[in-house]
């Protein structure tokens, strides 16, 4: 069992930074993906970015592409989520999840057996 723990959400203004972590914190996941996900209220649950563990391939989604960076630390076990430029549209809990079911596109939900509780990201103008 994977037991992923997120950090680093906060309160900025527009045009700010965050780093988000995911750490595993039981257990380790050593192939498939590791992604953020997000859910503002009303929304769906919305793929961010993900990363091949262990390898360079990264994806995004088209809002955050050029805005955010997902990179990993393999020696941490951690994944990050670096949020340039945030908007209020950012606005979210995000959560980070980790699995290597080979079904369907990366940011699916179903691909991922592991998720952590969230961590709330609140951008103001």
């Amino acid at each position: 069992q994977v037991q992923l723990v997120e950090s680093g959400g906060g309160s900025v203004q527009a045009g700010g930074s965050l780093r988000l972590s995911c750490a595993a914190a039981t257990g380790r996941t050593s192939s498939g993906l590791v992604a953020w996900f997000r859910r503002a209220p009303g929304n769906e649950r919305e793929g961010v970015a993900a990363v091949h563990i262990g390898g360079s391939s990264t994806y995004y989604a088209d809002s955050v592409k050029g805005r955010f960076t997902i990179s990993q630390d393999n020696a941490k076990n951690t994944v990050y989520l670096q949020m340039n430029s945030l908007k209020p549209e950012d606005t979210a809990m995000y959560y980070c999840a980790a699995g290597d079911i080979v079904d369907g596109s990366w940011y699916q939900p179903r691909r991922y057996r592991y998720w952590g509780k969230g961590t709330q990201v609140t951008v103001s103008q």
